[in-house]
């Protein structure tokens, strides 16, 4: 019989913290919250709007946290750009981590935490939160196997209506905008449709009317690739949020339209596909495609994380140059320097 593993929750202040602490507690058999590490106190920018389920956790300040020895992984929650000084202390003390995102707002650091963790074969996971997703797992196979020709374009967005004034400014205090903060989730989906490098990025970073100009709340990038351009785009300001989140691809044989990306409400997830011949089981022509309902949107990957750890999955090893790759395409996306 599996026992759960003995997991430190290293932080409270990133924006996933609440969400990922829930999940967790449905998932007794996989984890067993050992700690909270409370990083409330530090100062690094970050905004959550989630109330903190901590009912029944043990809660202790940082340095206590860092004693902790007797861990098999540890969840690295602290604000965006804290996360890569807690991961490189964990990477050096070969614990496996789930590591929420995005990386930094340089390359090196980030690439030197990975680079420890692969000649360690530790695992590394990254919080791109649509990993698992059955949409986003659908879209890949679709592209993987052919059904919809030569992939030419990919519009994608991170839109939505939350967040408060403190909102608006907390994404301005990054030189990406809000498309640093999110936009790495659509660079993630993204990527395994494209062939070749990226050629160029062209990046937009603006603020939504009636905010201050410090806000950077209205950003777009369009990425060019050998043959195929993708335009991925967040602005905090649009009018219906999570429920108008979309990934559309399109190729020389079909089209698939997926919106919104995911949904909690009990309704079936479902996206559009259209093929100008019959491919994977699917007739020409347009069609809905019921995915189910979901009712967790962290769970499956977590659960992948708990099967590499405990040996019954491989690490995946691909996963390191994949993510790093994405990490140097969300700052070019975003107009930073990748280096």
């Amino acid at each position: 019989m599996k026992r759960p593993l003995r997991t430190l929750f290293y932080g409270l202040k990133h924006e996933h913290s609440a969400g990922k602490l829930l999940t967790l507690s449905k998932m007794k058999d996989d984890f067993e919250i050992v700690a909270v590490a409370d990083d409330r106190a530090r100062t690094t920018p970050s905004y959550r709007a989630d109330p903190l389920p901590l009912d029944g956790l043990k809660i202790v300040g940082e340095a206590e946290a860092l004693t902790i020895r007797d861990i098999d992984v540890v969840f690295i929650e602290v604000a965006n750009n804290d996360l890569m000084d807690i991961a490189r202390i964990y990477a050096k003390r070969g614990v496996p981590m789930h590591c929420d995102k995005p990386c930094g707002e340089t390359m090196g650091p980030y690439r030197e935490v990975v680079e420890m963790c692969r000649r360690k074969n530790l695992p590394m996971q990254m919080g791109y939160m649509f990993r698992a997703n059955p949409g986003v797992r659908f879209c890949h196979r679709a592209v993987r196997e052919g059904w919809l020709g030569d992939i030419v374009h990919i519009e994608a967005d991170m839109n939505h209506d939350y967040g408060d004034d403190s909102y608006q400014k907390y994404v301005g205090t990054f030189k990406g905008g809000i498309l640093y903060n999110l936009g790495c989730h659509l660079i993630d989906m993204i990527l395994p449709m494209m062939e070749g490098e990226l050629v160029r990025a062209t990046n937009v970073t603006g603020t939504a009317n009636g905010d201050g100009p410090d806000c950077l709340n209205r950003c777009a990038s369009l990425l060019e690739w050998p043959g195929a351009t993708a335009l991925i785009r967040s602005c905090s300001r649009v009018p219906g949020g999570l429920p108008h989140r979309r990934l559309r691809i399109d190729g020389t044989k079909g089209t698939i339209d997926l919106c919104p990306i995911e949904r909690f409400d009990g309704e079936h997830l479902a996206l559009d596909l259209t093929l100008s011949e019959a491919a994977g089981g699917y007739a020409a022509g347009r069609q809905t495609v019921d995915l189910g309902v979901q009712t967790d949107r962290y769970m499956d990957q977590l659960r992948e994380l708990a099967e590499t750890v405990r040996g019954e999955k491989s690490n995946p090893n691909d996963m390191y140059d994949h993510d790093l790759r994405v990490h140097e395409i969300t700052l070019e996306a975003c107009g930073y320097d990748k280096r």
